[in-house]
């Protein structure tokens, strides 16, 4: 164990989260997101929600503040009705963490592209829909 380490990060994550450099992406991916289809590397965190990840690591992660977007989200497919109230949340979240207002919205197919591309693959059991979300690591300053 570790102190101010949050709990709900495994070992194999954090591994991955100190692996990354500046400019890599990983993607917190929701419950029917075909993470190990798409993965490099995938990590299992199935118990868990995206927000609650997601403010976990960025409690050790910084965001990429040399980009317009560090932050990038699943659009809502055309003519889908769904309304991702859990945006809201990551919203609230990156700004209190990092003071980021801007996020990007990416069309379904060219997410999972981009995807593909993404250092590392987070697996949730997240039941919101469209709860995928790309985060672009930034510089550890001190």
């Amino acid at each position: 164990m570790l102190k101010k380490i949050p709990d709900i990060l495994s070992p194999e994550l954090l591994k991955v989260l100190m692996e990354m450099g500046h400019s890599d992406e990983i993607v917190i991916a929701d419950g029917n997101f075909p993470s190990a289809a798409m993965a490099k590397r995938l990590i299992r965190l199935d118990g868990h929600g995206v927000d609650k990840i997601l403010e976990a690591i960025l409690e050790l992660m910084p965001l990429d503040t040399y980009v317009p977007a560090p932050v990038a989200l699943m659009e809502v497919t055309p003519g889908d009705t769904y309304k991702p109230i859990i945006w809201d949340d990551y919203k609230r979240i990156i700004m209190n963490k990092e003071g980021i207002h801007q996020l990007e919205f990416v069309e379904r197919f060219a997410f999972y592209e981009r995807a593909k591309k993404a250092y590392a693959i987070v697996a949730t059991g997240e039941q919101a829909l469209y709860a995928n979300i790309i985060l672009k690591k930034g510089v550890v300053k001190h």
